[in-house]
């Protein structure tokens, strides 16, 4: 599987486990999980298909573990706009988190902040790096924001890390950002 069928892939999993499952005909459970035969089916993929892209997936958007009864199952690991509970437990963040953006929306986040829209939190990455790979999605100059997560910590704003090391809040309001130096 080239690069490109490893991306559409990747979408088409994400779009099953995070957005659409009925799209699919597919049943998350109150947790997200679903069968790996049950998506290997609605996706028309192989079983080294989805390896491939669970394995080669940069920001480990999946989770695979056995469930009940020895049978693989798959879920991904946060950015759900349909209703899951990831069972994630609040955090202490560490002092500053970074959130990847475009120049477009810079504006509208230092009028009102972060905002979760139809998903369940706000992303937030834990290294300028990652928050640029993140913000590089959009077709727009990246801008790298500073949160000062410390300070909404201490302010009582709840943080959760999810498996694959993704920082989530439920708002950023703008006091707590700070554009960082272009890169």
């Amino acid at each position: 599987m080239d690069h490109r069928d490893l991306v559409r892939v990747s979408k088409r999993m994400s779009l099953a486990l995070r957005h659409r499952p009925d799209r699919f005909h597919l049943a998350l459970d109150g947790a997200g999980w679903v069968p790996v035969a049950d998506l290997l089916a609605a996706l028309r993929i192989t079983r080294a298909d989805l390896d491939a892209v669970v394995a080669g997936n940069d920001k480990q958007r999946f989770a695979v573990e056995p469930g009940p009864a020895g049978v693989d199952r798959i879920r991904a690991s946060q950015g759900h706009s349909v209703p899951v509970d990831l069972g994630l437990s609040p955090a202490a963040p560490p002092e500053r988190l970074f959130h990847g953006t475009s120049e477009a929306a810079l504006p509208a986040i230092r009028a009102e902040g972060l905002h979760r829209g139809r998903r369940h939190h706000v992303h937030l990455s834990p290294d300028v790096e990652t928050a640029h790979r993140v913000g590089a999605r959009r077709r727009d100059t990246v801008v790298i924001l500073a949160v000062d997560a410390a300070a909404m910590s201490d302010n009582g704003y709840v943080f959760y890390r999810s498996a694959n090391g993704v920082w989530l809040t439920d708002t950023v309001p703008p006091a707590y950002l700070t554009p960082t130096p272009p890169r």
